[in-house]
């Protein structure tokens, strides 16, 4: 009954695979380089992690974890978790899965922060970008994986790209609510004492909109976590490995595994950078 409005279908598909055909054919220049510095920022953060022993990656992580916590519990928890990992046999899969989430990590904050500081100062702007935002999360994560592959092949780099697009509008959205409800009283203040606008920015905006950002890095580490095993689908290295052999091979022993030690590593991340943990 419908069937002459089937028969006109409007040509999504087709459009989006003309669209990126089109930045293949004529942007492939500008592919490649960002391939080739997603490969050296993973290379280099791989070199961090793996190359001194694993009892000194935990001492760092430990001390950096009393810098920013001074809580001797969340210190002796992060430390047990990273010796659960090595005792489970999975540190190499833990230190390439932390560095798809702190590269990730690293580019999304690059990018969100200063984004969200111009959309709170430019509030037509942010009605422009936030259905872009909205896009963004709700599209199914493998969506992503597609053009990823076209762009640049398997292995880390795509799976870096797919988690960045997935990830991005989480520090925009924060950064642009923490600085747009800077109190008004503040701004005036820095007025009177004669702030210019870059003074007002670097010494009431951001001090106000730390808790914000904070939490917006906090959500950008959660939300890479969450990629690991979709990256896995694109040839990324780390946790998402096993978790996809698992699901193939209808192993539960090796699912339920390298599940729980995904699932020690997001709580470990989240408990050293948990807002308001410091005392």
């Amino acid at each position: 009954m419908l069937d002459w409005l089937t028969d006109h279908k409007i040509p999504v598909g087709k459009v989006a695979k003309a669209f990126f055909d089109w930045l293949r054919d004529n942007f492939s220049g500008f592919f490649d380089a960002l391939a080739e510095g997603g490969e050296h920022l993973i290379d280099g953060l791989l070199w961090l992690l793996q190359t001194p022993h694993p009892l000194i990656i935990i001492a760092i992580f430990v001390a950096f974890t009393w810098w920013m916590q001074r809580n001797w519990k969340t210190c002796l928890f992060v430390a047990l978790g990273f010796l659960f990992i090595l005792n489970q046999d999975y540190w190499e899969e833990m230190t390439e899965s932390l560095t798809l989430v702190v590269s990730s990590c690293m580019v999304c904050m690059a990018i969100g922060v200063p984004i969200g500081i111009l959309c709170a100062h430019r509030l037509k702007l942010y009605a422009w970008v936030q259905p872009v935002l909205d896009l963004m999360q709700t599209l199914p994560t493998f969506v992503y994986l597609i053009p990823a592959i076209v762009f640049f092949g398997i292995g880390m780099v795509p799976g870096l790209i797919a988690t960045v697009i997935f990830v991005v509008p989480a520090p925009i959205r924060l950064t642009y609510l923490g600085v747009s409800s800077t109190p008004t009283a503040l701004l005036e203040a820095a007025e009177a004492f004669g702030a210019t606008g870059s003074q007002k920015l670097w010494k009431v905006e951001l001090p106000y909109a730390t808790p914000q950002i904070m939490a917006g890095l906090n959500q950008t580490i959660m939300l890479s976590l969450s990629m690991v095993v979709v990256a896995a689908l694109v040839g990324a290295d780390g946790l998402g490995v096993p978790v996809v052999r698992a699901l193939n091979q209808v192993n539960t022993a090796l699912g339920f595994e390298s599940g729980f030690i995904i699932v020690v590593v997001a709580i470990m991340l989240d408990r050293i950078l948990r807002i308001g943990g410091r005392k």
